[in-house]
Order: structure tokens, then C-alpha cells, then sequence
């Protein structure tokens, strides 16, 4: 089994920046792709970033890209999105998801076997 916990959410205003964190643990080297997700109240998780393993691959929702990075650390078992230029529609509680070996960057939260429990982010205006 594999666990996820995510870290660095909180409250920042428009304009600001917050990097989160996901530390794998657990069977961590049978992770393959690694993904961000986020929910808003009374919405539907809605993909935000995901990452090959080799983190040569990554993929960006339209309304993040250009603002958010991701990256990971396998030897830290760790991946991060740094998100800068927040707006308040950013406003989420955002999750951290992986793969079972199957390593395929996924935009779908269908792809993806483990989740955290998610940090919460909040963008005041």
C-alpha cells in the first residue's frame, strides 16, 4: 500500500504564492504517474497537473498552466506545485494522486490508485 499526505495550503491573498507538498510513503517505488487535483464546494475534482515518474513528462490544466509548476523528487518520494499568481478561483481543496507502476499521465481521476486526503487552499480577494 501506498500512502499520500499532503502539506502548504492555507489562506493567501490574490497575487500570492503557496507550494504543496505530497510525501509518499509505504510501497513508494511502485509509483508510477503522480497527479493534482482540486475540488471546489459544491464542484467535481477537476484535474490540475500530473507527471511522469521520470518527470519528463508533464501535463497542465489550461486554467493553471503558466502559473503552476509541478515537479517531483523521487528521492524524496515527493512531488510539489508551486502555484504563484493565485486568483480567488483557485480556491480548492487540492489532492494529491498516484499511480500503481502504470506510469501514464493521467487528466482523469479515474487513472490513479492512491490519493491523499488534501490540504485546503484559499485565495481571498
Amino acid at each position: 500500500q501506498v500512502q499520500l499526505v499532503e502539506s502548504g495550503g492555507g489562506l493567501v491573498q490574490a497575487g500570492g504564492s503557496l507550494r504543496l507538498s505530497c510525501a509518499a510513503s509505504g510501497l513508494a517505488f511502485s509509483i508510477g504517474a503522480m497527479g493534482w487535483f482540486r475540488q471546489a464546494p459544491g464542484k467535481e475534482r477537476e484535474f490540475v497537473a500530473a507527471i511522469s515518474r521520470s518527470g519528463s513528462i508533464i501535463y497542465y490544466a489550461d486554467s493553471v498552466k503558466g502559473r503552476f509548476t509541478c515537479s517531483r523528487d523521487n528521492a524524496k518520494n515527493t512531488v510539489y506545485l508551486q502555484m504563484n499568481s493565485l486568483i480567488p478561483e483557485d480556491t480548492a481543496v487540492y489532492y494529491c494522486a498516484a499511480d500503481r507502476l502504470r506510469n501514464r499521465v493521467d487528466i482523469t481521476t479515474s487513472g490513479y490508485d492512491y490519493w491523499g486526503q488534501g490540504t485546503q487552499v484559499t485565495v481571498s480577494s
